[in-house]
């Protein structure tokens, strides 16, 4: 039979947080450790596990085989742990914990108001947002640091589930000066000669404007890269380019005419947003709560948005 390892909690969630970040500072800092205690507890696990975990390959941290086995168990094990205190909190009757989301960069113009609304019926609750581009979204879940992540195309696989919550009106935008900002039914063949703002590599937009000028077998036009949808905006309105966004994402620039949208034949692009989870994580109290929530809210906030897109009709 072989021998039980010997290694407390606190030690897997110190080494849980290093192989994140592959960093002995950041996991102190994201622990509010030292770093030699840090140093001190992962060091002791070696001991106690008999293996390396890390090995420095100049300044770069890197997982060895045994981290690599560790990683997948200590990640198992903490969130069994986070589990069972959803559980008996629940079962105390109270209604706190900690609710982590993740949302991609363009879910965020809508977002914060949800929050805010969620964080007043239950002010228990610690809420966390982060805001990332669709992979790093995915990444999280992955890694079991968000609960629940919202974003317009879920992954696929079977390790996910989602659920389609509002629907996602993707536009052409163009400064309100822009030769075609006048025109009507614009064929994607023209647009295909202007010169296109586009979100980075791993956004979700930009996938979408990759697929949609591919179904016209068009190349895709000439273009620059943007790491935030602010940048895109604030380019178009300099008579830069045009690009693709979000509906929810340029409500204010539409009010001030900051922008307008184009009359282009296709589109808008209706996608959907959805809530994705990771397919074997018990949902806290918390992330149910939320969840259950977002559901009955999304029609209060599409409404506003399908009455003016009506009278923009």
């Amino acid at each position: 039979m072989a021998s039980m390892i010997h290694l407390t909690l606190r030690q897997l969630q110190v080494f849980e947080m290093t192989a994140r970040h592959l960093s002995h500072s950041r996991a102190a800092k994201e622990l509010y450790l030292s770093q030699p205690a840090v140093s001190m507890q992962l060091k002791q696990l070696e001991q106690n596990i008999g293996l390396p975990l890390f090995e420095q390959v100049g300044k770069q941290l890197y997982l060895t085989e045994a981290g690599s086995e560790l990683l997948h168990y200590s990640r198992s094990i903490l969130q069994q742990m986070q589990e069972m205190s959803a559980v008996f909190a629940e079962m105390k009757g109270l209604e706190h914990g900690h609710l982590n989301i993740s949302v991609v960069s363009t879910a965020n113009y809508f977002m914060p108001q949800l929050l805010a609304k969620f964080i007043q019926l239950h002010p228990k609750i610690n809420v966390s947002l982060s805001v990332a581009n669709r992979d790093a979204v995915i990444k999280q879940l992955v890694d079991n640091v968000a609960d629940l992540a919202i974003m317009g195309q879920p992954p696929e696989g079977a390790d996910m589930v989602s659920q389609s919550f509002m629907q996602n009106p993707l536009v052409v935008i163009a400064a309100p000066g822009h030769p075609l900002a006048k025109q009507k039914n614009i064929q994607p063949r023209q647009l295909s000669k202007e010169i296109f703002l586009l979100r980075e590599i791993g956004s979700g937009t930009r996938g979408v404007v990759e697929r949609f000028f591919a179904s016209h077998h068009l190349p895709l036009p000439s273009h620059m890269e943007m790491d935030t949808n602010e940048a895109i905006k604030q380019s178009v309105h300099a008579h830069i380019g045009i690009g693709i966004i979000s509906r929810h994402g340029i409500e204010l620039e539409l009010e001030t005419k900051r922008l307008c949208i184009l009359d282009v034949v296709g589109l808008p692009i209706v996608r959907d947003w959805h809530i994705v989870q990771r397919k074997n994580k018990r949902l806290s109290t918390a992330a149910n709560a939320f969840f259950k929530f977002l559901l009955e809210e999304a029609e209060r906030l599409a409404a506003p948005m399908v009455s003016k897109r009506n009278r923009a009709k």
